[in-house]
């Protein structure tokens, strides 16, 4: 709740988000995919290296992080990731956060 604690609406609750994951994760780090999205083409044990974050308009609704896929890379639900090798603890639990706030039920729009 410290991230979002100054939000006036999802809207600033999806920035304090972003800038909260933006600044303390450290890339790249290896995640594991525990979870099937429809809008991922991620399956479930799959491995992957986050390698950053999109920008901040793909995130209004949805926390996401670039995932090294093809030339360009591709942006997944971060709820669909677990961390499984990081540079610092500290990106474990900022990921952890994430998942707590969805599994809490809460959401950004």
């Amino acid at each position: 709740m410290e991230i979002v604690v100054d939000a006036y609406g999802p809207e600033e609750q999806a920035m304090g988000w972003y800038y909260y994951l933006e600044d303390i994760l450290q890339f790249p780090f290896k995640a594991k995919c525990i979870r099937e999205r429809t809008v991922s083409p991620l399956e479930v044990g799959q491995d992957v290296e986050v390698i950053g974050m999109p920008s901040e308009d793909e995130c209004e609704k949805e926390m996401f992080v670039t995932i090294r896929y093809g030339k360009k890379g591709l942006a997944v639900p971060l709820s669909q990731l677990e961390v499984v090798d990081a540079p610092s603890e500290k990106v474990t639990e900022a990921v952890g956060d994430w998942h707590y706030w969805v599994a809490m039920g809460y959401q950004l729009a």
